[in-house]
């Protein structure tokens, strides 16, 4: 991970008080971590370290876009990115990051390389279920989507009288 150097904050020779850092996120830093579930990213993220006596604080801003693969019709479309992260680190005896929004370094230790919290941030801003823009207003014209309506089960309920006339009972008797 010699790659991902820039992504190191070296916090002992920072003044007490606030510091911004911002970098700029491409598909080329995902290589890194040998991650391909898209065709393209790009990303600003805003960095903002308060250093305090005791604890460090960072705030994480994500904003971006990435170039995906819809899941129904395999198109190519532009999805946006907004996410945030907060981490806290204080300093112990022993590295312990067992919780997630804090992380403790042993005494001494004088920096932290964040690429493995920007990678999550950003991983955790895409959608689980990638779907096509077009998709969801009606746009987006598809044999796939053609194929999908052509197979879609049509649901064709037969209810029993007698039971339509309990409900009735139950409906009418709430009401």
């Amino acid at each position: 991970m010699d790659t991902l150097k820039e992504y190191t904050i070296q916090f002992i020779g920072l003044k007490l008080g606030k510091h911004s850092f911002t970098f700029h996120i491409e598909s080329a830093f995902f290589d890194s971590f040998k991650y391909d579930d898209f065709q393209s990213i790009d990303c600003m993220v805003d960095l903002m370290l308060i250093k305090k006596t005791t604890l460090i604080e960072f705030y994480f801003v994500i904003k971006g876009s990435a170039v995906l693969n819809c899941d129904i019709t395999n198109k190519i479309y532009t999805e946006k990115l907004n996410n945030s992260l907060n981490l806290i680190i204080q300093f112990g005896e022993v590295y312990n990051d067992d919780n997630e929004d804090v992380l403790i370094l042993p005494h001494g230790e004088h920096q932290l390389n964040l690429a493995q919290y920007i990678y999550e941030a950003i991983i955790l801003a895409l959608p689980t279920k990638r779907i096509h823009p077009g998709i969801k207003n009606g746009t987006l014209k598809s044999k796939v989507l053609e194929k999908l309506k052509e197979l879609e089960i049509r649901e064709h309920k037969e209810t029993d009288p007698r039971w339509d006339k309990l409900n009735e009972l139950l409906t009418t008797k709430k009401s």
